[in-house]
């Protein structure tokens, strides 16, 4: 067993000398020219890069609204898709202790023990054998290192892209979120409208009554109040289904979804700096994703290059028989020592080409995960600006459809103090109570879209997928 434990230590000592020869390339990152700014539709065709970025911020400060923050939280905690990302770590860590024992001596016990007793001579016998195998792969062109070199790169991509689920998740809660409230709005603007028609209706037939409006007038009335009925049910339906959506981001059954601060009270930033563009690169998950997978496909070329070289394997056992036999009345022990080593090597002399094809296969999906980084980086810009623009400009359409609503407001007041003097029809009351209610929930949608807008221009940067301390 001593010379048996020699021997491993020799194996050790020949992996050492080995460790330095790795056949494949090593990896570099591809050289990458991000753009100078990130496009934008404002005022500045090009949106002046800033060291700070939006995305730098944790989603708990970038979401204020503490019931907000608390279905955040419940996401993370109970969300399938984010569990499922955990546990393809585990299987990404398992996978890759196996990839590495190989680059260790394996080693197998085995033990076996017989006894017996020969009548005729009166001989009792017992026997123990304990024998120890090992055996190691010698990896002087490194294809068991660019193996375990390509799992750990599958790991750390897969980690990424848990940190991209926990992105998607966390934005998807937010943006669900604020269209839930959108449609809150706009079912508090309905059922207001309702109620002021509800009331003119009285009114008009109050009119009708003293002789001084038409029945034309109340069934004009009553038209507008019909159409606002008409939009709850199926304001009410929206809602539902949203927050079956919200739930199902939260792991639960379809439910009500609690409510904190209206929209119309949720806070907005003053500014949203977008950051360096060279930044991007690092921030997103995404990218960083598909630069480990390019890395294991890089290793795997050195995997399938080593194919072509000799392996060579030592392999070593040694044991111990123990025996006790007794004849009439005597005794007598027995101890017998044995252990043996040796070496393959083994040289691929003809595949029909399988080895080659191999290489091919590998060079070929190497390029592959190469265009399919440059592609990843390009679209997160181009997501980047999209966001960019689209917040920039739905900022201005809530702007504008606010002066749009104060300026039939006050419409409307005129033509019912014009009605009530005897000077115009009640038809003109009408359309602009009908123009008004169409653009109160127009105003209420150009506000649920700019807080959406707001939510994919911080998930385009990179930001939210951080874990709350």
């Amino acid at each position: 067993m001593k010379k048996l434990a020699r021997f491993m230590a020799s194996i050790m000592m020949a992996s050492g000398l080995v460790a330095g020869c790795r056949v494949g390339p090593n990896y570099h990152r591809p050289t990458v020219q991000p753009p100078a700014a990130f496009r934008d539709l404002s005022e500045n065709p090009q949106v002046q890069a800033q060291a700070a970025s939006y995305a730098d911020l944790p989603w708990w400060q970038v979401f204020q609204d503490p019931q907000l923050q608390e279905l955040i939280r419940t996401a993370l905690k109970q969300n399938y898709d984010l569990q499922l990302a955990t546990e393809r770590i585990n299987a990404g860590r398992a996978e890759l202790a196996v990839t590495r024992s190989s680059l260790f001596p394996q080693v197998q016990g085995n033990s076996d023990f017989s006894g017996g007793k020969e009548h005729n001579f009166q001989t009792k016998s017992n026997f123990l054998t304990l024998t120890a195998d090992a055996a190691f792969q010698l990896d002087f062109f490194g294809k068991l290192r660019r193996a375990t070199e390509a799992s750990r790169a599958r790991l750390l991509a897969t980690q990424d892209a848990r940190q991209t689920v926990i992105l998607t998740l966390v934005s998807d809660v937010g943006s669900d979120y604020f269209a839930l409230l959108q449609l809150d709005l706009q079912l508090q603007i309905t059922r207001e409208t309702v109620k002021t028609q509800e009331d003119s209706v009285k009114l008009t037939n109050l009119r009708v009554e003293h002789g001084v409006a038409t029945k034309l007038d109340v069934l004009q009335a009553q038209q507008v109040l019909d159409s606002a009925n008409a939009q709850i049910p199926d304001l009410e339906r929206r809602i539902a289904q949203e927050e079956n959506a919200i739930s199902i981001l939260l792991g639960n059954y379809p439910q009500a979804v609690t409510r904190g601060r209206p929209l119309v009270e949720q806070p907005l930033p003053p500014e949203v700096p977008p950051g360096l563009p060279s930044s991007l690169i690092e921030r997103r998950p995404d990218i960083r994703e598909a630069e480990q997978i390019l890395v294991a496909a890089n290793a795997e070329i050195g995997v399938a290059k080593a194919q072509f070289f000799p392996q060579i394997s030592l392999t070593g056992s040694g044991g111990g028989a123990f025996g006790r036999s007794s004849a009439f009345s005597g005794l007598m022990s027995s101890q017998l020592g044995t252990w043996s080593y040796g070496a393959q090597v083994s040289q691929p002399i003809f595949t029909g080409g399988a080895l080659r094809g191999n290489l091919r296969l590998a060079k070929s999906q190497h390029q592959q995960a190469l265009i399919s980084y440059r592609q990843t980086i390009q679209r997160a810009f181009g997501d980047v600006s999209d966001a960019l623009i689209g917040y920039e400009k739905f900022h201005q359409v809530r702007v504008r459809q606010e002066d749009t609503v104060k300026d039939l407001q006050e419409s409307v007041r005129l033509s019912d103090m014009r009605y009530k003097g005897g000077t115009t029809t009640y038809l003109e009351v009408l359309d602009g109570q009908r123009s008004l209610f169409s653009a109160e929930l127009t105003l209420a949608e150009a506000r649920g879209t700019e807080y959406q807008s707001l939510v994919q221009l911080y998930r385009a940067l990179g930001g939210g997928w951080q874990q709350q301390p």
